[in-house]
């Protein structure tokens, strides 16, 4: 990755990249910065589990889930075998898990208030190989890799692996490994698809009208399918929800009160139920149902 700086106004100079001398670096300096890169909680560094060490052991709060980090220099590891069984470990172990959750935070979380489906695995380091990139091409993959460069100048990337095309499910080799077979059962990444399947040939029409125009603001969107929701967000941040059911579309808008311009006054403040949606923001306080968008489209 190359990164220029522009100097005497149309001249460019080239940041040097410079290489992390110890995976302790990589560690620290994620650990410190987990909201701001991942939207995460910090729970625990260097995490035992029955001899097993874990980096971080992070928790999701949007999802109501954990997810663990591992940090590597070197390229010489499986992503999926060690994935999979650093996800066998905490399904495991969830008592271990929110026992240490609550003694950090000091909560009280409880077992059933945990979404263990949408556990999850993110490497971090300064590159992966082709191959480690080509083995999580799964559109299900609970498994994530983040590459992080650091350049002169005190300059910071963290860029995400998208898997391309991705079409097979990891099921097609769940048969072959016990493990992934087991946590396979239990963990589930959401798509799209499992959301759009639901509704109406309309309805699912109407969601990809809305997506395309929420996706024109510019690149700095992102689409991130969960359990219960569809969600966009702007620079990380929230800015929209949808649930798509058979007949209609039901719309989460993430302002705070007095920032919507209603005309119509057709959004409705949910903020006191947003708990029955499984919504944890606290900025969400719109919904806009369909049957009375589509009057103007």
């Amino acid at each position: 990755m190359n990164l220029y700086k522009l100097i005497q106004q149309s001249m460019l100079t080239e940041v040097r990249e410079i290489k992390f001398k110890l995976e302790k670096d990589i560690q620290n300096l994620t650990e410190n910065n987990l909201e701001t890169i991942f939207n995460l909680k910090f729970v625990k560094s260097e995490f035992i589990i029955q001899n097993f060490r874990i980096d971080t052991l992070a928790y999701d709060f949007e999802n109501k889930s954990f997810v663990i980090l591992e940090y590597k220099k070197d390229k010489s590891f499986s992503v999926i075998d060690q994935g999979y069984a650093y996800l066998s470990l905490m399904l495991n172990n969830k008592s271990d898990l929110i026992l240490e959750y609550n003694e950090t935070l000091k909560t009280n979380l409880k077992r059933n208030d945990v979404d263990w489906s949408q556990s999850r695995v993110i490497f971090v380091s300064p590159s992966f190989t082709n191959y480690q990139k080509e083995s999580i091409n799964f559109k299900d993959l609970p498994i994530e890799l983040w590459e992080v460069h650091l350049f002169q100048d005190d300059i910071v990337s963290f860029i995400p692996h998208q898997p391309s095309g991705a079409t097979e499910t990891i099921k097609t080799i769940s048969k072959k490994s016990e493990t992934i077979e087991k946590v396979s059962k239990e963990v589930k990444v959401y798509t799209e698809s499992d959301h759009t399947e639901k509704a109406s040939e309309e309805i699912a029409e109407l969601y990809l009208k809305f997506k395309s125009s929420i996706l024109n603001i510019g690149d700095a969107v992102s689409v991130k399918p969960t359990k219960m929701y569809i969600s966009f967000a702007l620079n990380k941040k929230p800015i929209c929800d949808f649930h798509l059911y058979k007949g209609y579309l039901k719309i989460w808008i993430n302002l705070r009160k007095g920032e919507l311009q209603d005309v119509k006054r057709i959004a409705k403040d949910v903020k006191d139920i947003k708990e029955k949606f499984n919504i944890d923001t606290e900025e969400i306080i719109c919904s806009l149902i369909t049957e009375e968008l589509e009057k103007d489209m």
